[in-house]
């Protein structure tokens, strides 16, 4: 039998983008313009909704997980990214990769969770709008709150707690960022059982939040037909595309990356550049469509700006 010899160091090398010369400088400040961005507008609607009694309704009490879920996952990978391009360095401690690849799978299943808790709020909202001040009550609200969070990661956890069993005996990360496919490749041992949690859990998510939202808006598209109400069908319209649209783009992108781990045919920098645009995309996009194309939020937010200009 050969031999194999395990590697306990707790130092781990990520495989960096081949950048060519002069380009990472560039690169850098365009990924920390991105990466600024995208906090000051989460920053923003997480403020919007705390300082502003008027926001302090069930549905703004749901969305306020939104771009908390965003901040954990651009923070968690886009800053360290950028790091290692400009400083060429790629090293990594093995506990923080594992802690950065624990926070953008919680950030994973945390969004299509949060959008499915939404598309309930907004269904109670449209298809029962006499019963939803006694539906969601803020006992309720936290319920679902807490259900969201505490399901993400019970899920996350039981994920990476057979990751313990393993042993490891290679160093090199095969991506820019550590997530868990790319610690499974670190193990010399028998990881059968990991692939199928992995398969199970994300499973468990698609179905679950898929599986909510899908009802919640065709109630929404059913009431949007018999209604002769031009403002409830301009309201059902809006929640359907604006959130719709998100939800495609992000199954589109997390459907790839995770199949492009199980497929030899597609290239590493194809996987890396997908698997970014997770943690991108989506914290940049979801301040926009759900705050701004909200009317309420961004009323707020310009009568904010309003009376800041006029100090």
């Amino acid at each position: 039998m050969e031999n194999q010899s395990f590697d306990f160091s707790s130092e781990l090398t990520l495989d960096p983008f081949v950048i060519p010369p002069g380009g990472k400088y560039p690169i850098f400040f365009l990924g920390i313009s991105i990466c600024i961005f995208g906090i000051s507008c989460n920053l923003t609607l997480l403020a919007l909704i705390i300082l502003n009694r008027n926001l302090h309704k069930p549905m703004y009490f749901i969305l306020f997980s939104l771009p908390l879920n965003d901040l954990i996952g651009l923070s968690a990978m886009l800053p360290k990214v950028l790091s290692d391009i400009v400083t060429e360095t790629h090293k990594i401690d093995y506990h923080l990769c594992v802690l950065q690849a624990f926070l953008l799978h919680m950030y994973g299943g945390g969004i299509l969770f949060i959008l499915a808790a939404m598309s309930f709020d907004r269904y109670v909202a449209i298809c029962m709008p006499l019963r939803y001040s006694s539906v969601m009550t803020p006992r309720f609200i936290s319920c679902i709150i807490v259900l969201v969070w505490g399901l993400d990661f019970v899920l996350i956890v039981s994920l990476f707690s057979l990751q313990a069993r393993l042993p490891r005996c290679k160093h090199v990360v095969m991506n820019v960022f550590c997530d868990n496919p790319s610690l499974l490749k670190l193990t010399c041992g028998n990881t059968t059982v990991n692939n199928i949690m992995g398969l199970f859990n994300t499973a468990v998510i698609q179905v679950v939040s898929v599986s909510i939202q899908a009802y919640s808006y065709v109630k929404i598209l059913i009431a949007c037909v018999v209604t002769r109400k031009s403002e409830t069908k301009a309201k059902a319209v809006n929640t359907c595309v604006a959130q719709l649209v998100i939800l495609f783009m992000f199954e589109v992108v997390a459907t790839f990356t995770i199949l492009s781990h199980r497929f030899k045919n597609v290239s590493v920098d194809m996987q890396k550049i997908m698997g970014m645009l997770i943690f991108t995309v989506p914290p940049l996009l979801n301040p926009i469509v759900y705050g701004l194309y909200t009317n309420e939020m961004r009323s707020t937010l310009l009568r904010v700006l309003k009376n800041r200009v006029s100090m």
